[in-house]
């Protein structure tokens, strides 16, 4: 996403920014932090609902919002997502005490623009407020690095952790072949074949070879 010019940003500050969560001290907190910030309008509301009907009147540019309320669980998620859907170009800046990475990645995912810990200094809100006004993504360097791990993580499959030489094997397999006519066609030995059928039957979590052709069926399927 593009960054506001100067001019744009200049005039955000005159726009409300609304901040939602159910604790003063951190109302309190932000407020301060925006109103350094240059920020003339601060709207606040402490519940799921009333940040929802406050943010459908004010229309704000920008919210700080938590993403847990008493009583509510993880609601803050859910009201990301209906706000954005009222208005895709709002930018939500998450003020957090949940420091695990599926969370930190669920709010991303739901539209967040920035995500900052509440035991981090007051300065790196207004670091991150600045980078979200701009219209960049915030993200702590560690955080940063956890959740692209995570999504690392989750595009890994299981057939993408077998060698080349099993990948090989394991698409003969596929094709209807036996362990001999595998070892002939790929210059290897019986042994090896029967090895890296035993090494891919433990990596895929499968327990006899009419489980593992099953899934050396199944891939060449997706991939054909």
């Amino acid at each position: 996403m593009n960054a506001l010019s100067p001019k744009a940003v200049i005039a955000s500050t005159r726009l409300p920014v609304l901040v939602i969560d159910d604790h003063p001290i951190v109302l309190q907190g932000c407020r301060r932090v925006l109103e350094d910030a240059g920020v003339e309008t601060v709207a606040e509301a402490t519940s799921v609902v009333a940040g929802y009907r406050a943010f459908h009147r004010l229309r704000p540019p920008i919210v700080i919002c938590d993403l847990t309320f008493q009583g509510s669980g993880l609601a803050g998620l859910g009201l990301i997502r209906r706000m954005r859907a009222v208005e895709p170009k709002v930018r939500v800046l998450v003020f957090s005490m949940h420091n695990d990475p599926v969370i930190v990645a669920r709010a991303l995912e739901a539209g967040a623009l920035g995500y900052v810990l509440k035991d981090h200094a007051s300065a790196e809100l207004y670091d991150a407020f600045e980078r979200v006004r701009a219209g960049e993504v915030y993200l702590d360097r560690r955080l940063a690095t956890e959740v692209a791990m995570l999504r690392a993580d989750a595009r890994r499959t299981p057939e993408s952790q077998l060698t080349p030489r099993e990948q090989q094997i394991l698409a003969r397999l596929a094709q209807g072949k036996s362990y001999g006519a595998i070892a002939s066609d790929l210059s290897v030995s019986y042994k090896t074949v029967t090895n890296a059928c035993s090494q891919m039957r433990q990596k895929l979590g499968v327990r006899t070879l009419a489980e593992l052709i099953h899934v050396a069926v199944t891939q060449a399927q997706r991939q054909g």
